[in-house]
């Protein structure tokens, strides 16, 4: 007669399938993050991909069976990756390693715009910052002069971080050198703001979390 082991029952404490589901959400987080930033997946087909792996994750009721579908989401997002590297090898040497694309540094420049302007505000009741001086304080910063379109992208993502700052032409500059503006004391008290692409994509994050927290009690 053949013998059947019967499957061993190990009792887990819900809070430690949500502290690992939890995990789980960062790991997805990180790579929801590579795939936007490199633009390996971006705008819609990310936000398909956050929707089903939503709806996937709350149709199931088991917790484990949750935690095995996100996880099989995290290897979709890392194949995604994969492939990517494999069409791209140059730039997966790039940076030593890491990932560097342009809506990142953009967004470094903005940030470093608005810090640079809020300096140079001190003591004036009005400032003004224009692409040329742009090109000139990125070159110091990076070793390097960007082109004046990745320069005037960062002057435009730098009004969309900092309320304070109006993105515009330079009045009766024949050239329309792109330059931003602000009143000293706006600038103050300033906020840099995410955009409402990166909140969508959170709230889908959050929901993840929300799903399984709410159902997995039950199996407590």
């Amino acid at each position: 007669m053949e013998n059947h082991q019967a499957d061993e029952i190990l009792e887990i404490p819900v809070s430690e399938l949500q502290a690992l589901f939890d995990d789980l959400i960062q790991v997805y987080d990180t790579l929801n993050g590579i795939l936007k930033e490199t633009g390996i997946m971006r705008g819609r087909e990310l936000a398909e991909l956050n929707t089903k792996a939503s709806r996937a994750v709350k149709a199931e009721k088991s917790p484990i069976g949750k935690l095995i579908i996100l996880n099989a989401y995290i290897k979709q997002e890392i194949k995604h990756i994969n492939d990517a590297l494999k069409e791209r090898p140059a730039f997966a040497q790039a940076q030593e390693g890491r990932f560097q694309q342009a809506i990142t540094k953009i967004q470094l420049r903005a940030c470093a715009i608005v810090e640079h302007v809020k300096t140079i505000a001190q003591g004036r009741k009005e400032v003004a910052f224009n692409s040329q001086q742009a090109r000139y304080f990125l070159a110091g910063r990076e070793g390097k002069t960007p082109s004046r379109r990745d320069t005037i992208r960062a002057l435009h993502r730098a009004e969309k971080i900092c309320p304070a700052l109006v993105c515009g032409h330079t009045p009766g500059d024949g050239r329309q050198t792109t330059r931003v503006i602000a009143n000293a004391d706006e600038l103050k008290s300033i906020t840099i703001i995410k955009s409402d692409c990166d909140a969508r994509q959170r709230s889908k994050l959050n929901e993840l979390k929300v799903v399984f927290f709410k159902e997995a009690g039950s199996y407590a």
